[in-house]
């Protein structure tokens, strides 16, 4: 392991993310509205703290770098993310009122990863500098501030297809350092132009600069943290608050799917598009289930039908994007509602968004093989072929992708019964152990249980926190790149 280039890399992460510290202490010092002359100095010292920590890591990595290496871009995307929410933690232990470590810890990760769980039992208790980097934390993490990182690494010669790959889902091939230079900031625009619409919007809709830009980093992010303790049901009484609520919903379904697409769509490369199915079938999974839902609220006489599509189209999409927002408490719905959710969350967004999950190109590589299999029951010598967006899938990624499922299914088994245990003395059930996981390693935010849409994760135990956070990282990363720290030959020297 060469740990001049993890000090380098990760001391220049840092370093980037102190940067953004320092912003929202800027917009602290200069928010007319802020009466927390705390909430500056905790981002200004954290800001400090970070940089210099990074500043010595650099110096202590000193020297060129030509090429980094599969082996310790591995690494660095996974100590990248770990080091992001243990730094990002720092503005919420010292502002006024100071979380514990693991509390700011679980917070920090849960923005990064743009979970969107939370420990704050009262959000707009909190300065609005400390909710804005809160906010901010998740639009950096959305797209994988990482990513952000291998463009500029690539300005500097740095060759970074390994970090490229590790951190995102999107395929790099052959690709030369300048054509993922390329791409990665490419991705960037597109994530910074969407943002701006989307606060344009909401500001049009007349929420302030600082609610519209704050929804639009957690909207685009797929992350649902929100200033207010209602999240957007806080806007559900407005007379356009319909309007709010579909606005939001298009772009969580926009950034839901690969952000290749709008890439695609700025090029006019239509050929391409036309190849994209992943999307398609999330919008109609989307349509279909919250079609189902509205029909059984509305069937048990909750409310109209309109209403209750209302409700259940905006729940649907936050889910299914894993986003997170919220505008009604969905465990009042009926079971079949409650089930369907939870493969919603399962299943996650598209490949190369912002999205968690499982994700849908690799559920449809599990059902077109196992149609495969069934088919070769009675015809055992038909050759198959499959293709997902267009892209041929040969045997070596079909059990790619069944081996992922397979293991993904099983950490959710494995990680409800080590909830179990850990949260023993507090008499935990099984709906709240499984909601948790659920909630975190997909990237959810709310879950079920004593950690639904209405609740929070604050009475967990210490331990239990440190667990989920975890397992934020395990799914926004989607295993591999975490797991494989815990591989002793990973860390022997060449």
């Amino acid at each position: 392991m060469n740990f001049r280039i993890l000090g380098k890399i990760l001391g220049a992460l840092l370093i980037l993310l102190s940067a953004a510290m320092l912003l929202c202490a800027l917009f602290t010092k200069f928010d007319v509205h802020c009466a927390c002359p705390w909430s500056f100095s905790a981002l200004a010292k954290s800001s400090g703290i970070t940089a210099a920590v990074g500043a010595v890591m650099m110096a202590l990595g000193w020297g060129p770098i030509e090429k980094i290496p599969r082996r310790e871009g591995v690494v660095i995307v996974g100590l990248g993310w770990i080091l992001s929410g243990v730094f990002g933690g720092l503005p919420y232990m010292l502002s006024e009122p100071a979380m514990p470590v693991v509390d700011a810890l679980f917070e920090s990760i849960s923005g990064f990863t743009t979970t969107g769980s939370t420990v704050m039992t009262d959000i707009e208790a909190w300065p609005r500098g400390l909710l804005m980097w809160r906010s901010l934390t998740q639009w950096l993490g959305g797209l994988g501030i990482l990513v952000l990182f291998v463009a500029l690494l690539s300005y500097l010669g740095v060759g970074t297809k390994s970090l490229f790959r590790n951190e995102s889902s999107f395929q790099t091939g052959e690709a030369s350092t300048a054509r993922i230079r390329d791409t990665a900031l490419n991705l960037w625009r597109v994530y910074l132009l969407i943002t701006m619409i989307c606060a344009l919007g909401l500001k049009a809709m007349g929420l302030t600069w600082y609610n519209a830009v704050s929804h639009s980093f957690t909207a685009v992010s797929t992350g649902g943290f929100s200033p207010h303790n209602a999240s957007i049901g806080h806007y559900s009484d407005w007379g356009n608050g319909w309007l709010i609520e579909l606005w939001l919903s298009l772009f969580m379904l926009m950034c839901s799917v690969s952000f290749l697409i709008w890439v695609i769509l700025v090029k006019k490369r239509w050929k391409r598009l036309r190849a994209e199915e992943e999307g398609k079938w999330f919008v109609l999974i989307c349509f279909v289930s919250s079609l189902m839902i509205a029909v059984g609220i509305a069937a048990n006489q909750l409310e109209g039908f309109l209403p209750a599509m209302r409700d259940a189209w905006f729940m649907v999409v936050s889910i299914a994007s894993t986003t997170g927002f919220g505008t009604v408490d969905y465990e009042q719905w009926p079971g079949f509602a409650l089930i369907l959710l939870a493969m919603l969350m399962f299943m996650g967004g598209c490949s190369g968004s912002t999205a968690g999950g499982m994700k849908v190109s690799r559920l449809l590589v599990m059902l077109r093989s196992a149609r495969f299999e069934v088919v070769k029951a009675f015809r055992p010598h038909k050759v198959f072929k499959m293709q997902v967006n267009g892209n041929s899938i040969d045997a070596n990624g079909r059990s790619q992708t069944v081996i992922f499922v397979c293991l993904y299914g099983f950490l959710v088994i494995l990680s409800s019964f080590v909830m179990g245990i850990l949260e023993f003395m507090n008499d935990i059930d099984m709906v709240t152990a499984v909601g948790a996981v659920l909630a975190t390693l997909p990237n959810i935010g709310p879950g079920f249980g004593e950690c639904g849409p209405t609740k929070n994760f604050a009475h967990f135990m210490p331990l239990t926190k440190l667990f989920l956070s975890l397992l934020m990282i395990l799914g926004r990363l989607e295993l591999y790149a975490v797991l494989v720290l815990f591989v002793p030959s990973l860390w022997r020297k060449y």
